[in-house]
């Protein structure tokens, strides 16, 4: 399966969040827009496991969207 680029997850991530922080997202139809592109991006069908999945992502992507594994060392 295709992952979606850190940067463009993390965007997607923070606006469906920041729409639904506000309790006001339920009447604005870029919120179904936003939880429909989770799911997809995700390979998920509901928008909670959507957003487990992306942070779990994120959080291994790391801050700058560079994977956190251990790289060889330079000979």
């Amino acid at each position: 399966m295709l992952k979606p680029h850190p940067a463009v997850l993390r965007r997607l991530v923070e606006e469906y969040e920041a729409l639904t922080a506000t309790g006001t997202g339920e009447a604005d139809p870029r919120t179904g827009d936003l939880a429909y592109t989770l799911c997809v991006s995700t390979g998920t069908r509901d928008v909670r496991q959507a957003l487990t999945t992306a942070h779990r992502w994120l959080a291994a992507a790391g801050p700058d969207g560079s994977r956190t594994a251990a790289r060889p060392a330079a000979v």
